[in-house]
């Protein structure tokens, strides 16, 4: 019979499904080196937040099938080496949606009302009704940042209490939007008219201190702010000014920077701060979901069978994974490519499958282009099983299309992202060597290998171009690693792509801008 190792607390209802089919070994609170020493006995780990899964624990597991985390972000597990030993990763994504989603709400109105301070009034002997004055929160505006499925939920209890709701969500469209009853706007538009403003975003380097001193001054003084999504989206520093002078009304937060904050001054503000210890998953009914939902996918993994929720590749058929596997790292880069080439918000998504590749299974290949759209915005939180639902969340069409007819290359994949404000079709293929290259940008001819960071520009094929931007280059000590051009026509339109040692200083870009000759200019980051 398989064995399964339990490290952290799970509840009950978790526990019985996995011991339908295996030996469970509830060890919570498992020291790392305990953990090192029992894995090689084990074919499966279920852990939560506690457990570190690092890439020795999963070389000494030789017997290990899947390792399931209850919860849904896995930072806690080193999902590339367990990749590459062919353990399957699973999660459990919509687990605490609902748990996250009132916690936000709960959280808005004690800020709104003094809950806590009048509670603590009241225990006190105290009866001061005029020292906890409180605003309402109906026909206020509501701004949400990322309307994924905890935002959108967000989103649907604020509609019923009154409130207006604004989203600013880069890979979300109109129609999705006004479905959720929101007005999508941009970020700074959001901002600034805001009463309430909740973040529902994953911690990415382009979400990090989101809210920092600068976008702070566009608040109104009477904007409230709500956090239990992730720390570090907040400058709490920033934050803590902010509240100090009055430009801010209040904040209440689930997440921090460091936790517990032990030192955060945000411990030593009154009523303009409510802090909880990150309960946003913290309920009953939570617990249990995320329980029952890892513990079957364990269950059906040791039957055989696949699972619903695995967030690395070994989630799909073996024989598929093995024929296509190069393909769907191509596909994964051209699809970040295109996203952050569309500027995010991509409505219809178009995947061309060409040459030999047009005979084979493509929903791995469409699933991957996906996977890298949506990546830039939700990093760990996409994965090869739930990128198409996440498009669906966001309203995205995805077209398929196939052609067998192709010259320079075996088989390549055509990624064509069309949203409200532009058009960029981006295609790859694999070398003889397995190695990706980028085959054309907007139709122009090129035959780049991606890199981590990138600098592509459209703009006129004449003399000068390519020299000032090399010296604005030089002049910010940015250092050019490759460099093509693709082009038509002589002096007509061209294409060039740069790649970068290191990412672009903020303040290159608009000087790239006003070179004469260069219409768009784009970083992109892979």
């Amino acid at each position: 019979m398989p064995r399964v190792l339990v490290s952290d607390e799970i509840d009950a209802a978790g526990l019985d499904i996995l011991a339908q089919v295996a030996e469970v070994d509830n060890r919570p609170n498992l020291p790392p080196a305990e953990l090192l020493a029992l894995i090689p006995g084990y074919d499966a780990l279920m852990i939560r937040s506690g457990t570190r899964v690092t890439e020795a624990v999963i070389e000494a597991g030789r017997q290990l099938k899947i390792i399931g985390r209850a919860g849904v972000g896995v930072d806690n597990v080193d999902v590339p080496a367990a990749t590459r030993r062919g353990v399957v990763v699973v999660n459990s994504p919509e687990g605490n949606t609902i748990a996250a989603a009132e916690h936000t709400v709960a959280l808005m109105l004690a800020l709104s009302r003094h809950i806590a301070l009048a509670d603590q009034s009241v225990k006190a002997g105290r009866w001061e009704r005029k020292a906890f004055m409180g605003v309402e929160v109906y026909k206020k505006n509501l701004g949400i940042i990322g309307l994924g499925k905890i935002g959108a939920h967000v989103a649907t209890i604020a509609r019923s209490m009154g409130m207006r709701l604004l989203a600013y969500d880069p890979f979300l469209t109109q129609e999705r939007a006004e479905q959720l009853g929101c007005r999508l706007v941009e970020l700074e538009v959001l901002l600034r008219e805001a009463d309430y403003i909740t973040l529902h975003v994953p911690k990415t380097p382009e979400t990090t201190h989101l809210i920092n001193r600068e976008t702070l001054k566009l608040l109104k003084p009477t904007t409230r702010i709500i956090n239990c999504a992730r720390g570090g989206l907040i400058d709490e520093a920033a934050l803590v000014e902010a509240l100090e002078k009055g430009e801010l009304a209040g904040a209440a937060l689930d997440v921090f920077d460091a936790e517990p904050p032990k030192e955060s001054p945000l411990l030593h503000l009154g009523r303009e701060v409510v802090l909880t210890p990150h309960l946003g998953a913290s309920t009953a009914e939570a617990q249990v979901n995320v329980a029952i939902d890892v513990a079957e996918q364990i269950r059906d993994v040791l039957l055989g069978l696949p699972a619903r929720s695995a967030v690395n590749i070994p989630g799909l058929r073996p024989d598929v994974l093995t024929r296509l596997k190069p393909y769907l790292d191509l596909a994964e880069t051209l699809g970040n490519l295109a996203g952050q080439l569309a500027g995010g918000r991509v409505e219809v998504l178009s995947v061309r499958l060409q040459g030999n590749l047009a005979n084979q299974e493509s929903q791995p290949v469409v699933i991957a282009v996906l996977k890298g759209l949506l990546a830039p915005a939700l990093r760990e939180r996409v994965n090869y099983v739930n990128a198409a639902l996440e498009a669906k969340a966001r309203g995205i069409r995805v077209i398929e299309t196939r052609d067998e007819s192709l010259k320079d290359f075996s088989s390549s994949i055509l990624v064509t992202a069309r949203g409200s404000r532009s058009e960029h079709s981006v295609s790859g293929a694999l070398l003889d060597t397995g190695e990706v290259r980028i085959t054309s940008i907007d139709g122009f001819p090129i035959s780049v290998a991606p890199t981590a960071y990138m600098l592509i520009t459209l703009h006129q094929d004449m003399p000068g171009i390519i020299g000032k931007l090399g010296s604005i280059l030089g002049s910010h000590n940015v250092n050019i690693a490759s460099m093509q051009v693709g082009r038509k026509l002589i002096r007509g339109d061209a294409v060039m792509v740069l790649g970068i040692d290191d990412p672009l200083p903020s303040e290159v870009l608009p000087l790239v801008h006003q070179i004469a000759g260069i219409t768009s200019a784009y970083v992109v980051n892979l």
